[in-house]
């Protein structure tokens, strides 16, 4: 036999339940995904320090080698911050007589690097629009962007190149997109 006790503790049940109910309904969602991602990213305050001779890798005029043009900038503690500033310096292209192995007009959309020390380049599309075309010269684009950043970024030791904020397959039909690349030093003279 119920009772009208037994009654009002099911109405407060119900309404215990309901309670928590909508307060986890009210809770921000963030995806497993995206919990994991903001875990591994790092996250760093900016500060620069003293002006830092770095290398940046551009072609040979016989588009044989990649070879190193000396640059000096103010080093960012931030490997973020620093990678940019090294991507926008091959984006503007060479000073002393190399060759260019980036499109003129390409942009970062993105850049960050993980803990495991991946680094994540997104570029705009104008990088594949744009591009000659070729193996060597999609090869030579390619490793700009991969050996300019780890042989000057410590905390870097891989580097993934996204197009247009995308996984691309190729950069202009040869060299495969879907990996993290490791520097390659038989490519510098």
């Amino acid at each position: 036999m119920i009772t009208k006790r037994h009654e009002l503790y099911a109405v407060l049940a119900v309404i215990a339940l309901s309670a928590v109910c909508m307060a986890l309904l009210n809770m921000p969602l963030t995806s497993l995904a995206e919990d994991k991602f903001k875990q591994n990213v790092q996250t760093t305050d900016t500060q620069y320090s003293d002006k830092l001779v770095v290398h940046l890798y551009f072609s040979d005029k016989r588009n044989s080698f990649l070879t190193a043009e000396e640059r000096t900038f103010f080093h960012s503690d931030n490997p973020v911050e620093f990678a940019k500033i090294i991507i926008e310096a091959l984006i503007d292209g060479p000073r002393k007589g190399l060759m260019r192995t980036i499109p003129a007009g390409t942009t970062i959309r993105a850049l960050y690097v993980t803990r495991d020390g991946t680094a994540y380049v997104d570029i705009s599309n104008t990088i594949k629009d744009s591009h000659p075309g070729g193996i060597k010269s999609e090869l030579f684009t390619i490793y700009s962007i991969v050996n300019s950043l780890i042989l000057n970024i410590p905390e870097i030791d891989a580097v993934k190149i996204l197009i247009g904020g995308r996984e691309s397959m190729t950069l202009a039909g040869h060299i495969d997109l879907s990996f993290p690349f490791k520097a390659n030093m038989l490519l510098i003279r």
